[in-house]
């Protein structure tokens, strides 16, 4: 009986980070460098904090795998204010924007432009609420925007002018039984940006449940195209 080999795929590498929120909260969080030819960098806005969100979610590591794996973009994730080693506490989505701009600010001292920003529900909103007034944003893909629902601290959305203005590529994503990002007003949002591009995924949920990797896969897609430009 011959012995088997055993050959070991070693992960890419990941550094941990620490960095600094203009009003002064350290933030945790990793940079995974991209394999082969590089298009950009991007980074990952988690859901919210007060309901488990968190950097290390699945949907989140698949998305970074995607990217980092298969696209050539660096990513970044990292944890909002208050959340698993991050300093401070929940800052009502005013504080996360300070963040986001933060992860940013990051990011662009290890990566080369154009970077993409990829919010998942709680982390849309961060998203686009930075996206409109911070030109180091290229590109957005918000999945599960939060549209209608009011029980939660979020970041206002942008006004109808700052949405007309926002002439950048931008995917909406979500499920078709979303309750938070109904299509037909996901849909009259995608009409109003210039460069919208809106995907309902049939039989899937606000979170998307044990479809990680088909998510992550249009999410890549759109990065090459959007990164491209």
């Amino acid at each position: 009986m011959s012995a088997s080999v055993i050959v070991w795929h070693l992960p890419t590498a990941v550094d941990a980070l620490r960095f600094t929120t203009e009003d002064g909260v350290t933030l945790v969080g990793e940079l995974r460098a991209a394999e082969g030819d590089r298009r950009g960098g991007a980074v990952l806005a988690h859901p919210h904090p007060r309901h488990g969100g968190s950097k290390d979610h699945p949907l989140l590591w698949a998305i970074r795998n995607e990217l980092a794996g298969k696209r050539g973009v660096s990513v970044l994730s990292f944890n909002f204010r208050g959340v698993m080693g991050s300093e401070g506490t929940f800052g009502g989505g005013e504080g996360e924007v300070l963040d986001l701009g933060a992860a940013l600010g990051e990011l662009e001292r290890r990566s080369e432009p154009p970077t993409l920003v990829v919010g998942w529900s709680f982390g849309a909103r961060v998203a686009l609420a930075r996206a409109v007034s911070d030109p180091r944003v290229g590109a957005l893909a918000l999945l599960g925007l939060s549209l209608s629902e009011p029980r939660f601290r979020l970041p206002d959305l942008p006004n109808r002018s700052q949405i007309r203005g926002l002439d950048l590529p931008v995917l909406l994503l979500s499920g078709e039984a979303d309750q938070f990002s109904p299509a037909p007003e996901l849909r009259m949002l995608g009409r109003r940006l210039p460069r919208g591009e809106v995907v309902v995924v049939e039989n899937a949920g606000h979170f998307f449940d044990r479809r990680e990797r088909e998510i992550a896969e249009i999410v890549g897609s759109f990065a090459e195209r959007a990164l491209s430009r």
